[in-house]
């Protein structure tokens, strides 16, 4: 067997929202040559806000992906010891008492239930319920979606025996397990990151029992083996130990190496998100426009999320019909000076999450002229996003002092010109680690630290990248101009 294939292999499932990925890895972290599989798939987005997966379907797309990496494994990886994964946080899926669905899979992105976030301002105390949770009132969490739930869909919510998330919903697939990591629990709403439990307050409110929810696995550590079904249909798996999934925020921070106070990731997907991750304790008080889940019970990670992020960048694409012509496109932007057009954009086509949480928040163009061309209007976007991290930056550096700032994420990746713009408007120095998959990679260093194979995941490197370096002058231009956007939100949201 050669170096790469050493002992053990594991398994790392990355179930997003738009893919599944699946890989296989060795027991220094690193990918088997051309041994990872990447399945996109869908939301499915009506007129009315939803955006849901049918949950057999997804769990079809989760199987599938197995099958793939396993079909081209090589003939030496005769079984694989351990399976890691990280999955997509917020959703939410309907089981009855057979264990057969009575929802399809609710996601992130699912807004129906922002006309019940007034209801839980005003009947809750949402201060004190998000330095408990985490977690402030919005239709992607469950609090609004469960009382939507109740109050809209009474059939579906009496017969539901239990709620779960996605990823509960694989366990119980393949395990037969109705359990729960702590890291995907404390990113739904109705839990309590210090006690790691769920919250007694919000489970009366939303007139949920504790037997309605999933059970939260004693210890972290603790793994689980396929069914007699499918560890027939995989029989290098047949002996595999699984542990339950982390949530792909946390399992991007390790996997990116950013697991120290000094350190925040930032990433650009289809949305958006900063955040710390750390060995310690939540923060005694947790800044309004953030929130803060666990990746275990001994690591914190607290951060923002932006609804439109790499999406944006699509949208205007394909709207400005600037899709064949990404390199001329980012060429352009390069050669303007920043904040040359003028122009203030709004970046909520998809609603505000962080850091004001505005649920009916909408996207706005200002300033337009007719010497404005759709070049401009892109660069200002770009722009727009990045002043939108600097609100969560800001917040951060209140129970964090950051250092240095690691970036991952497609979008990026395919945008230089993006990145170098963050920099500028965060006055940081960026890095872009050549770590393709940092949400599978940090799945495998998790369990390769709760097995022993590494001391800890603090001291695992992380491959350098491409630097970014801030330029003065243009972080003085990008004050002003933040400012204006700045003034332009107040009035948007009063």
């Amino acid at each position: 067997m050669n170096k790469n294939l050493k002992s053990p292999v594991i398994l790392a499932l990355d179930i997003g929202t738009s893919s599944v990925r699946s890989a296989l890895y060795n027991c220094e972290a690193e990918v088997l040559p051309e041994m990872m599989v990447k399945n996109d798939r869908a939301v499915k987005m009506t007129e009315d806000g939803g955006a849901v997966i049918g949950a057999a379907e997804a769990f079809a797309q989760v199987a599938q992906a197995i099958d793939d990496v396993l079909e081209i494994s090589p003939p030496e990886v005769a079984e694989i010891e351990y399976v890691a994964a990280s999955c997509f946080w917020h959703s939410l899926v309907g089981i009855d008492a057979k264990g057969d669905t009575t929802t399809p899979v609710f996601t992130w992105a699912e807004t129906r239930p922002a006309k019940y976030v007034p209801t839980l301002r005003d009947k809750l105390d949402e201060a004190k319920i998000h330095n408990r949770t985490g977690c402030r009132f919005h239709s992607s969490y469950w609090t609004a979606k469960l009382l939507w739930l109740r109050k809209e869909r009474e059939d579906i919510f009496k017969k539901t025996a239990k709620w779960l998330s996605f990823s509960d919903f694989v366990a119980l697939k393949l395990f037969g397990a109705i359990q729960t990591s702590v890291s995907m629990a404390s990113a739904t709403g109705i839990f309590d990151i210090r006690l790691s439990d769920w919250d007694n307050e919000l489970l009366k409110f939303l007139k949920i029992k504790r037997e309605n929810l999933t059970e939260i696995v004693a210890e972290d550590s603790q793994t689980f083996q396929l069914n007699e079904k499918y560890a027939e249909r995989w029989k290098q798996l047949k002996n595999a130990n699984w542990f339950l999934a982390i949530g792909d925020g946390a399992a991007n921070n390790i996997g990116a190496g950013c697991v120290q106070k000094s350190k925040a990731a930032l990433m650009i997907g289809t949305s958006g998100a900063m955040r710390v991750a750390y060995g310690g304790k939540v923060p005694k008080e947790i800044p309004g426009g953030l929130w803060c889940y666990r990746i275990d019970r001994k690591k914190t990670i607290i951060g923002g999320a932006l609804s439109d992020g790499g999406g944006l960048y699509r949208w205007l694409k394909d709207n400005f019909r600037l899709k064949k012509n990404d390199d001329k496109t980012e060429v352009e932007i390069e050669k303007r000076i920043p904040d040359g057009h003028g122009l203030t954009f709004l970046p909520f086509l998809a609603g505000e999450r962080s850091t004001g949480y505005h649920e009916n928040a909408r996207g706005a163009v200002l300033g337009l002229k007719s010497a404005t061309d759709t070049i401009d209007i892109v660069q200002a976007a770009l722009e727009s996003v990045a002043y939108r991290f600097a609100e969560i930056y800001d917040q951060l550096n209140d129970v964090a002092k950051i250092k240095e700032i690691i970036a991952s994420g497609g979008a990026l990746r395919e945008s230089p010109v993006w990145t170098q713009i963050i920099a500028d408007v965060l006055a940081q120095n960026m890095s872009l680690p050549d770590v393709r998959e940092a949400s599978s990679r940090g799945a495998v260093l998790l369990a390769l630290e709760m097995i022993g194979k590494i001391k800890s995941i603090e001291e695992i490197e992380t491959p350098k990248g491409q630097e970014y370096k801030f330029n003065k002058k243009r972080n003085a231009i990008y004050k002003k101009a933040r400012k204006r956007h700045e003034n332009f939100y107040k009035l948007l949201i009063e």
